[in-house]
């Protein structure tokens, strides 16, 4: 047994890397010459594997891969080597989670709205024309200005992809009292929260009744522009869709058309087709979206999870077991 790294890291991580080794050789390649080289009885391999080091490879039975996403790691020679890989998955799902609520929450009380009149010192409630006198009515009766802003207990989420970070969002809309549904293509339930999450063939019945759609899902060759035209006018037109997946999900010129038509009400995106969004991009300037610079998954506690995953797998390899999170390599999950 052999495991490399390449690139190489820190001397910090190395020493807790070597101590989870235990007595399995470990070399911190510092070129891609010297991986070439390593590679050939190496039988683990963590890092960024290019066709060129894995045809160098003749022992090989596991790859680490430090991302969760695996779009960019995958090559046609990697999917029919007979290793395992294993991603960076789980390590976001309460972060992430975090982040669509802090959309949702600005969305349903216009605060993404009041931001922008708070520049301009503008006194503005929503559902009121400027200079109105909003203390004209009496409390017990519904206004304009009651119907603008939404309570969440009423409000139907839709999560596209019921993972980690889907099944984590469903347990914060569960907690505000929303009604929550879900589809993906493996997980059956969220226990305790979600009993019946529904096959894909489930997901126009998600559109059409939720007022809040949360794309959840990885990049796959089975997701790539899941969302177009069609998806979008099937939703509500009072309904916002949130992306915290990722950017190819959603087409991004049917997007924008259907945020110009008014065929939904607006989007919250922290991923886009194209990164970063193209300056003068009509999104920018839609009071209806919100736009976050893939942040999504910033935290200060990732780092540490990120190790302990990497930890775990490699204890795993030097005693001949398979990597917690072992992927389909075909399927990119």
């Amino acid at each position: 047994m052999k495991i490399i790294l390449y690139p190489p890291v820190d001397g910090v991580r190395l020493a807790k890397i070597r101590n989870a080794a235990e007595s399995v050789p470990l070399v911190n390649c510092q070129s891609e010459e010297e991986a070439a080289r390593e590679i050939v009885d190496a039988t683990g391999f963590i890092g960024k594997i290019t066709p060129q080091l894995l045809e160098h490879a003749e022992q090989l039975i596991w790859v680490q891969s430090p991302t969760a996403s695996l779009e960019h790691y995958v090559f046609p020679e990697l999917i029919e080597h007979p290793c395992k890989l294993s991603n960076m998955r789980g390590l976001f799902y309460d972060v992430i989670a975090d982040h669509v609520f802090g959309y949702i929450l600005c969305i349903a009380r216009n605060l993404h709205i009041y931001l922008r009149q708070q520049r301009e010192q503008l006194w503005n409630p929503i559902g009121t024309a400027p200079g109105q006198n909003t203390l004209a009515s009496a409390v017990g009766t519904e206004s304009e200005i009651d119907r603008r802003h939404m309570h969440l207990s009423d409000c139907t989420i839709g999560v596209v992809g019921v993972g980690s970070i889907g099944a984590e969002i469903c347990k914060r809309a569960e907690a505000f009292g929303m009604t929550v549904l879900g589809v993906d293509p493996i997980v059956k339930s969220v226990p305790g929260i979600l009993e019946d999450v529904w096959s894909l063939e489930g997901l126009d019945q998600l559109l059409a009744e939720s007022d809040f759609v949360v794309i959840a899902a990885p990049q796959t060759p089975a997701t790539i522009k899941m969302f177009r035209t069609e998806q979008f006018q099937k939703m509500k037109p009072s309904a916002w869709v949130i992306n915290i997946g990722r950017g190819m999900i959603i087409d991004l010129a049917d997007l924008t058309e259907a945020l110009q038509s008014n065929e939904i009400a607006g989007a919250a995106l922290d991923v886009f087709e194209i990164e970063p969004l193209p300056s003068g991009h009509p999104l920018w300037g839609m009071e209806n979206v919100i736009i976050t610079p893939h942040v999504a998954a910033a935290s200060t506690h990732v780092p540490q999870r990120h190790l302990e995953t990497l930890l775990e797998n490699v204890r795993r390899h030097v005693a001949g077991e398979l990597p917690a999170t072992l992927v389909d390599k075909k399927n990119w999950f």
